[in-house]
C-alpha cells in the first residue's frame, strides 16, 4: 500500500499517542536513563550467552550476573558504552560462566553525561547448556507480526508468547520472519465479526522498511509487546532470518523496479541494512569472518546440537526450480560448513533448524518457485542442494537428525521416507513445522514427491474460514519437544495458543 505524505502525517498523531504508552519504564524521574525495550539473552553455552539490552540515550550498560536470584553472588562485567552507531542498543558475551546453571542478571544504564544518573535496573535469567547429559525442553516457531496484525493490547497481545513462556523452556528456536519489515500495519483493522483489531503504531510500523532506522523499529515494535518482554527476559532467543526481515521473497540482486511501495530498488542495499538490524537487535554471536552470517551450531550438551540454516542470503533467483545443474541455496561454503558440524558433532540429536520446508510447494508469482520444492519428479534446481545434504547424512552415518521449520503460517508434522520418494539415496527422517507466532494463519500447501513427504498431522484454516486469518481466531502455534536424559527419547508436541496439544510423537534415538 502507498502512503501519501497526508496519510503520514495523519498517523503520527496516532503513532505519538501509543509510542508515549507503550512502554512502562519511560514514565520517569527528570534526568534518569531508561531502559527502552527490556533485556533478552541468547546462543546459549555450557560457559557464557550473549545479552542484550537498549537505552534511551547514550548510556553505558553495567551487567552483573549471579547464581541466585537474591544476588548475594553478584559478579559485575566490564561495562559497555552504547550509543547512536548501533541505535543504543548493544549486547555483551558473557564468558566464564558455570554450566548447566540458572544465571540471574540484571542490567542498569548510566548516562554518559552524567554517570551518577542511572537507570532502574531490569532482570533476566536464563540457564547455561549442560556438559552431562540433563533433561531438555525447547520451543520453536515463527512469523512475528505479519500480515497486518501487530499488537493489539484489547486482545491480550501476543499471547503465544505468554503460553511458551508457561513450559519453561531451556531456550526458543525462532524459525525467521521475525519481523515484517514488509508489513505496515493500519491503526484498525475490521474483523468478519464486526469487531475492531487496533494495532498499536509506531513510525517505522507506517510504511515498509528501507532505512537502517526503519528496519532496527521493526524489530523494537514487536518489544513494546508486554508478553515477548516477559519471555525475553526468561527464555532464551535462538533466531534465524526468512525474507521478513528485509521483504517478502528476496532473493540476492533482486531489483524492486515494479514495486511502488519502495522508493530504495535495491534489494541488497535493503538486505545488507536488514542484516545489520538483525544483529544489533537479537542476542545473536557474531562470526569474526562473516559479520551478518546467520548459519551456526548451538551446541547443548551431549544429547543436543542445533545446526542453523540460513537458505535466503546464498541463493539464487526465483525461478520455476528446475535447472538440471542445481540451483544455488545453501551456497557451497553454508554445505561445506554443514557437512563438517554434522560428522564431527558427538550429541545423541542433531536439530537441523531450517528456516523454509523442504517438500511443502511454497510459489514467489505463477511460474517461480520460492523454496527447493518444485513439482513431482527428480531433485533439480534447489532441490538438489538438499539432496546432496540428505545423502551426505545417510553415507555419513549420521543418526537422528530432525528438521525443525515455519515459514507457512501453519503447523505440521512430515515423515519423508525413499519408499515413497523420486529421489531415494537418503534415510527417512522426521520435519516438523510450527507457526505462526502472531501474524496471518494461512494453509494448506501442495507437497511434491521428491523426497517422499507423508503429512502425519497438519492444521490450518478450513476452506470456509479463508486465509490470513487473525490471532484472535486461535490458529496460532508453537512446537514443543522434550529430550529425555535417561533413554534419549524426544517428544514432539505440536502446540496453540491456547495451549492444547495437538499432535505429538515419541521419537527412540538410533545409538552407535
Amino acid at each position: 500500500m502507498t502512503y501519501s505524505m497526508t496519510r503520514r502525517a495523519a498517523l503520527r498523531g496516532a503513532v505519538a499517542t501509543t509510542s508515549l504508552l507503550a512502554m512502562p519504564g519511560l514514565v520517569r524521574a527528570a534526568g534518569r536513563p531508561a531502559i527502552t525495550h527490556g533485556v533478552q539473552s541468547g546462543d546459549v553455552a555450557h560457559d557464557g550467552a550473549v545479552v542484550w539490552s537498549r537505552a534511551d540515550r547514550e548510556s553505558r550498560m553495567m551487567l552483573e550476573w549471579a547464581t541466585t536470584e537474591d544476588f548475594r553472588d553478584a559478579r559485575r562485567v566490564q561495562p559497555l558504552d552504547l550509543g547512536t552507531p548501533t541505535d543504543l542498543s548493544g549486547k555483551m558475551v558473557l564468558t566464564g560462566l558455570p554450566s548447566d546453571q540458572d544465571i540471574f542478571y540484571r542490567v542498569t544504564m548510566l548516562d554518559l553525561t552524567d554517570l551518577n544518573a542511572d537507570s532502574e535496573p531490569v532482570a533476566g535469567h536464563f540457564r547455561t547448556a549442560p556438559r552431562s547429559a540433563r533433561d531438555i525442553r525447547f520451543v520453536w516457531s515463527g512469523d512475528t507480526a505479519g500480515q497486518g496484525w501487530g499488537i493489539d493490547r484489547d486482545r491480550g497481545g501476543m499471547r503465544t508468547y505468554a503460553t511458551m513462556q508457561r513450559h519453561a523452556p531451556d531456550f526458543m528456536i525462532h524459525s525467521g520472519d521475525t519481523v515484517y519489515a514488509d508489513g505496515p500495519l493500519e491503526p484498525e483493522v475490521t474483523l468478519t465479526d464486526g469487531t475492531l483489531w487496533k494495532n498499536v503504531m509506531t513510525e517505522e510500523k507506517v510504511k515498509v522498511a528501507e532505512t537502517l532506522a526503519e528496519f532496527r523499529g521493526q524489530f523494537l515494535y514487536n518489544m513494546l509487546d508486554d508478553n515477548v518482554r516477559a519471555f525475553n527476559a526468561e527464555v532464551p532467543i535462538l533466531a534465524q532470518w526468512d525474507d521478513h526481515e528485509v521483504t517478502n521473497n528476496w532473493y540476492p540482486g533482486e531489483s524492486l523496479a515494479a514495486d511502488d511501495r519502495y522508493a530504495v530498488k535495491s534489494v541488497d542495499l535493503l538486505a545488507a541494512r536488514a542484516a545489520r538490524a538483525f544483529h544489533e537487535m537479537t542476542p545473536t554471536r557474531q562470526s569474526l569472518v562473516e559479520p551478518n552470517r546467520v548459519y551456526r551450531k548451538v551446541a547443548y550438551g551431549p544429547l543436543l546440537d542445533v545446526f542453523f540454516l540460513d537458505l535466503r542470503s546464498y541463493r539464487g533467483p526465483n525461478t520455476a526450480n528446475t535447472e538440471d545443474d542445481g540451483a544455488p541455496f545453501l551456497g557451497d561454503e553454508q554445505i561445506a560448513w554443514l557437512k563438517r558440524e554434522l560428522t564431527n558433532s558427538q550429541a545423541l540429536w542433531k536439530v537441523i533448524a531450517s528456516d523454509m520446508p523442504i517438500g511443502m510447494m511454497v510459489r514467489d508469482g505463477e511460474a517461480a518457485m520460492e523454496n527447493g520444492a518444485n513439482g513431482d519428479g527428480p531433485a533439480l534446481g534447489r532441490e538438489q542442494d538438499i539432496a546432496q545434504v540428505l545423502s551426505f547424512i545417510k553415507h555419513g552415518r549420521i543418526a537422528n537428525t530432525v528438521w525443525l521449520t515455519a515459514d507457512v503460517h501453519y503447523t505440521a508434522a512430515h515423515h519423508y521416507s525413499p519408499d515413497r520418494a523420486t529421489f531415494q539415496d537418503f534415510e527417512p527422517f522426521w520435519e516438523f513445522v510450527s507457526g505462526p507466532l502472531h501474524a496471518g494463519t494461512f494453509g494448506p500447501s501442495d507437497y511434491d514427491n521428491t523426497f517422499g513427504p507423508k503429512v502425519e498431522f497438519a492444521k490450518h484454516p478450513s476452506e470456509a474460514q479463508g486465509l490470513n486469518l487473525p490471532p484472535s481466531m486461535g490458529l496460532q502455534f508453537f512446537g514443543l519437544v522434550d529430550i529425555a536424559a535417561d533413554t534419549g527419547v524426544m517428544t514432539v508436541r505440536l502446540m496453540d495458543v491456547g495451549d492444547s496439544e495437538l499432535w505429538s510423537v515419541e521419537l527412540e534415538p538410533t545409538r552407535a
